[in-house]
């Protein structure tokens, strides 16, 4: 069976762009396809006629400074942001959460935005970027616009954007500063390389007085979208961070949380116990990481 009829690898965006437009008939862009080319496989994606391989596009390629921010091409692999240094300096649980993805193989190939544009509830870079508050830069044949992270999913494997004009270029993300930090930590199946049982983010600021004066936290899957938990970060803001009170944040995560039985993966309840024991791991994983920032005002 023929799963696409032409592709296509352009060197600029804006050939991408071209095309995307003048495809002649359903046309996907691509870069590792490590979730898109097994899906047409499996048939769980029609065959298209076009397929646009970005991966050789420089600009979707680039890890830089931009300003307060970092910018993450979209065409960027796992391994590579693993390799990057700001990577490590101003998204930490972004890190992680792309040393799990998958294995070796997969990390060489897969991407960021792959990762984000097949919009699974518990991707895991996805949950990481929207821990960090991160925008999405896209791109359409009449320009370009940036967007709040969250608002890219409209449900599972479906984004907002119409996929047949648009092409997801970055994101950024704001440089770290001191007091600031994050982690990411996941609960798997035995085997390791398959979606999250659970997952999640979480991100803070803290306070010269000792609290935590800002808090992301993000779970995957709490929903049919990626998003953020905002009822268990208002239960955490004010505490301070070497006695946190973790029982009223996991009471408002299970109430905000919207889990579900998987047949393949784990029970609603045991995915309600999840929830506790993540956040005590990636909570003071998080705090670890902004109290080591250079001069953090959270030691007091």
């Amino acid at each position: 069976m023929t799963f696409w009829r032409t592709y296509l690898t352009p060197g600029s965006l804006a050939d991408a762009l071209t095309a995307l437009r003048e495809a002649p008939g359903p046309a996907r862009v691509v870069a590792g396809g490590t979730d898109l080319l097994l899906d047409l496989q499996q048939g769980r994606h029609p065959p298209v006629d076009t397929l646009i391989d970005v991966s050789r596009v420089p600009e979707l390629r680039q890890v830089r400074e931009d300003g307060e921010y970092v910018f993450l091409g979209a065409a960027a692999t796992h391994a590579e942001l693993l390799r990057e240094h700001l990577v490590a300096e101003s998204a930490v649980c972004l890190r992680q959460a792309c040393s799990l993805i998958g294995g070796p193989q997969v990390r060489n190939v897969a991407t960021l935005g792959g990762n984000v544009a097949h919009a699974l509830p518990a991707a895991d870079a996805a949950i990481a970027l929207v821990a960090l508050d991160a925008s999405a830069e896209l791109a359409t044949p009449g320009g370009r616009r940036e967007v709040p992270i969250e608002t890219l999913f409209a449900g599972p494997g479906q984004v907002t954007f119409d996929r047949a004009e648009t092409i997801v270029v970055g994101f950024r993300v704001r440089c770290r500063k001191a007091g600031e930090g994050s982690g990411f930590r996941r609960v798997m199946r035995p085997q390791g390389v398959a979606i999250a049982i659970l997952n999640m983010a979480v991100w803070v600021r803290l306070g010269v007085d000792g609290t935590i004066a800002v808090a992301h936290i993000a779970v995957g899957p709490s929903g049919p979208r990626p998003a953020r938990a905002r009822s268990a970060e208002a239960a955490l803001i004010g505490q301070r961070w070497d006695t946190i009170d973790h029982a009223p944040v996991v009471a408002a995560l299970q109430v905000e949380c919207r889990l579900r039985s998987s047949a393949h993966r784990a029970t609603v309840d045991y995915r309600r116990h999840l929830l506790g024991v993540l956040l005590n791991r990636a909570l003071p994983a998080a705090i670890d990481d902004a109290r080591q920032a250079a001069g953090s005002g959270g030691d007091g």
